[in-house]
């Protein structure tokens, strides 16, 4: 049933997830537009961007699952990323321009390893001012690229995983290749810039890969390339709800209330979480509040074709 549901037929209203291994160059909407040509509809949506310059892991929504992104938690993602010591630029990465050089071949690992340290953990950072940070409005990148001077508050995060896994040396600068695994909101920029400035010579990033968003890794990712040739869900529905919530099992008058929009009994799960049937279809996601547990989204409601319960 799940490679059936997983091609286009039916797929096109119920949808499901895709997990795209965004190629360098492109904007997360742009490849919200190729998809929608793929998958020949207009509903699609991205769960969190990445910047033009990143590879890697993009989840987006297709169909009636567009309507489920805003409840999965991708608040843990994993990065790999090269940041280069000895030069900063005015966006923290390699598309900007230089705004000094440093010679950092001195530096060693017993002078950058105690300050990757600081920078684990929780700690305040500063987004980078070409961020998608809004500032009244505005996105902080939009207000740079008009000249404006922006500066942006501080905001925690928490950096959980900050390891060095190699190292490469041409005449002043220093290459690391670091994995960072972080909250959402974390900037690996903004990591490559701080470790440069505590350093004294200068940082920016060359490389940024994201491998893992939540519980979706590269390991489901297509490339567009594959999916312009045969366009196929990373995971149904069903399986992405299966993937992202805890689920309890519904009988079949639970169904038919859900389907509806109804309240079900709660039964002490806390979190967000999937009903699902015997057979593993998925029917709402729930949220107990007191002696009810509503949906909060309906993923196969009365009126959608081919929703039957049987």
């Amino acid at each position: 049933m799940a490679d059936v549901v997983r091609d286009l037929g039916f797929a096109r209203e119920l949808g499901g997830v895709v997990v795209v291994d965004k190629p360098s160059g492109m904007t997360s909407h742009d490849v919200v537009g190729r998809l929608r040509r793929y998958f020949g509809t207009r509903k699609v949506g991205h769960a969190g961007t990445l910047d033009p310059m990143a590879t890697g892991v993009l989840v987006l929504g297709v169909g009636r699952a567009t309507k489920l992104l805003g409840h999965v938690s991708l608040t843990t993602k994993t990065y790999e990323a090269t940041i280069r010591l000895g030069a900063s630029t005015t966006t923290d990465d390699a598309e900007g321009e230089l705004v000094e050089a440093r010679d950092a071949s001195a530096i060693t690992a017993d002078e950058y390893l105690p300050h990757i340290a600081t920078l684990t953990g929780e700690i305040s950072q500063v987004p980078s001012s070409v961020s998608a940070v809004k500032v009244a409005g505005r996105r902080a990148y939009d207000r740079v690229r008009a000249g404006e001077d922006v500066s942006l508050p501080p905001r925690e995060v928490t950096v959980s995983q900050f390891d060095v896994v190699g190292e490469r040396r041409e005449d002043e600068v220093v290459d690391l290749d670091v994995v960072v695994q972080c909250s959402s909101g974390t900037y690996i920029r903004a990591l490559a810039r701080d470790l440069g400035a505590l350093l004294g010579v200068g940082g920016h990033l060359t490389r940024l890969r994201r491998t893992r968003v939540g519980p979706f890794a590269v390991e489901d990712a297509a490339t567009l390339e594959a999916l312009e040739a045969e366009p196929r869900l990373s995971l149904t529905l069903d399986e992405a709800i299966a993937r992202a919530f805890p689920v309890r099992v519904v009988t079949q008058a639970e169904v038919s209330a859900l389907q509806h929009g109804q309240w079900l009994e709660p039964v002490g799960i806390p979190d967000t979480h999937g009903a699902v049937d015997d057979d593993g279809r998925a029917w709402a996601l729930l949220k107990e509040n007191g002696k009810r547990s509503s949906p909060v989204f309906v993923a196969r409601p009365a009126n959608l074709s081919g929703s039957s319960s049987r």
